[in-house]
């Protein structure tokens, strides 16, 4: 567990330090595509190398043994994703669906009562996640 655990610190200031340097060269279209992609690139390789060091080794060959201590870390992965990716989602279509409801609001300011509830359904997305994060928890 304390291997996982700097590994993991390791790869965050990795993360940090790779981010404050790309930030000093200066964020312009090109430099900001690529530190996006470096740190959704660096996210994605953080959770397969969190989900292989967290995958159990069976003490025996025992079915049960097993059975009982298999699942528990990817449990939590799953709940972590499931919320995760829900915000992620629930982000992109707040962004899209806020501007555009900005802009209705600037030319028509009727509708501002039908906008939110475009806004709201878009952030219903998040706790749909969140839902189901409890669900895998509880399980």
């Amino acid at each position: 567990m304390i291997y996982v655990l700097s590994v993991s610190i390791v790869l965050v200031l990795a993360m940090i330090v790779l981010g404050i340097a790309c930030i000093r060269k200066g964020l312009n279209g090109k430099n900001a595509k690529r530190l996006m992609g470096i740190n959704v690139t660096a996210l994605f390789g953080l959770l397969i190398v969190t989900t292989i060091l967290l995958l159990p080794l069976p003490a025996s060959a025992a079915p049960e043994d097993a059975v009982s201590g298999g699942g528990e870390g990817l449990r939590y992965l799953a709940a972590a994703l499931s919320t995760g990716l829900a915000c992620i989602g629930a982000g992109i279509a707040v962004a899209s669906t806020g501007s555009a409801a900005l802009g209705a609001i600037s030319e028509d300011s009727g509708l501002l009562g039908k906008t939110l509830i475009f806004v709201g359904l878009a952030e219903g997305i998040a706790i749909y996640g969140l839902i189901v994060t409890i669900l895998i928890l509880n399980s």
